[in-house]
């Protein structure tokens, strides 16, 4: 994961293993807006409304805005799975934010019954080629 600086926010650019892309389904049941029809702060674009929250063709690359819908904290990284402290037995990876214990998939979708509200925001981003990205610019509505 790498994180970026988008409008004085953290943006995260994780490349998600085959393993994390598998789990997603997993959650699917247990997120509270799987398809990401609800926004944010920001739109969801067109190209993230989906379980991977990515352009399909690049579906192994998450780029989503580091901050929890809840309070503004920004989550950690929990990627390992299986039984942790403030995590459940089953966790499959994602993010848990410190402040008051919402839960992320590797989408960054927020799970069922948290404080978080909404699920992360995907800020709009385009490829310039298949390994450089371009943040807060896309092709449906240019610069954003």
């Amino acid at each position: 994961m790498k994180v970026a600086e988008w409008r004085g926010k953290p943006v995260w650019i994780l490349r998600r293993t085959p393993e994390m892309l598998a789990s997603l389904k997993k959650n699917d049941a247990l997120v509270a807006d799987p398809d990401s029809d609800k926004s944010f702060q920001l739109d969801v674009p067109k190209y993230a409304k989906n379980e991977f929250r990515a352009y399909e063709k690049h579906k192994d690359l998450l780029v989503v805005v580091g901050i929890c819908s809840h309070l503004g904290c920004s989550p950690s990284a929990r990627f390992q799975e299986g039984a942790q402290p403030n995590l459940p037995d089953d966790w499959h990876g994602g993010f848990l934010c410190p402040c008051h214990g919402s839960t992320f998939d590797l989408s960054g979708r927020v799970f069922k019954n948290k404080p978080a509200p909404s699920n992360l925001d995907v800020p709009p981003y385009m490829y310039l080629s298949d390994n450089k990205i371009v943040i807060g610019k896309d092709e449906e509505k240019g610069e954003a």
